[in-house]
């Protein structure tokens, strides 16, 4: 089956994968971008939770105040080499982060982080669980596993803080 280079242009684009893994996913799903989606979403997973446990002491931290100075958040963004700290898909990530902070206000990362009496809606209340300002059909943690699988490497939010004048 011939692949079109518009057609893996345009995978490459939506996925952020590498030109070899496209093609190869298209020729598996015969053609059929949403069946190719698909399967590279399935494999960014299992990739994601291969590297769930591995040590991440590297990492970076971004800083964001709102217009009119009233607002800001910093959010540290921890990565296992401080190579992929420094790359474009990390920095973005992380200052998305920030901005979800500033604008939704968390409390806790997680709901595991939440104290056993607290009367909290996790969806509110905790970050990784949140609809994400830009997509709210995708939650943080979403955001966090895509980065996950463009850079290959595990990357976790070490801890965040919001200020907000007169709070």
């Amino acid at each position: 089956m011939h692949i079109s280079t518009d057609l893996l242009k345009e995978l490459r684009e939506q996925s952020g994968a590498g030109i070899m893994e496209c093609r190869n996913t298209l020729l598996e799903a015969e053609g059929n971008m949403d069946k190719a989606l698909e399967i590279l979403k399935e494999k960014a997973l299992f990739k994601v939770e291969k590297k769930k446990d591995r040590a991440v002491s590297q990492g970076l931290i971004e800083a964001y105040i709102h217009a009119g100075g009233r607002i800001g958040a910093m959010v540290e963004v921890n990565c296992e080499t401080d190579f992929a700290a420094r790359t474009d898909e990390l920095k973005e990530l992380a200052h998305n982060l920030a901005l979800q902070i500033a604008a939704m206000s968390p409390q806790f990362l997680s709901s595991e982080e939440a104290p056993e009496e607290a009367d909290i809606n996790p969806q509110t209340d905790c970050l990784l669980l949140q609809p994400y300002i830009r997509d709210p059909d995708v939650t943080i943690q979403d955001i966090i596993n895509e980065t996950i699988a463009k850079v290959g490497e595990n990357i976790q939010v070490g801890r965040f803080t919001r200020f907000e004048l007169g709070e």
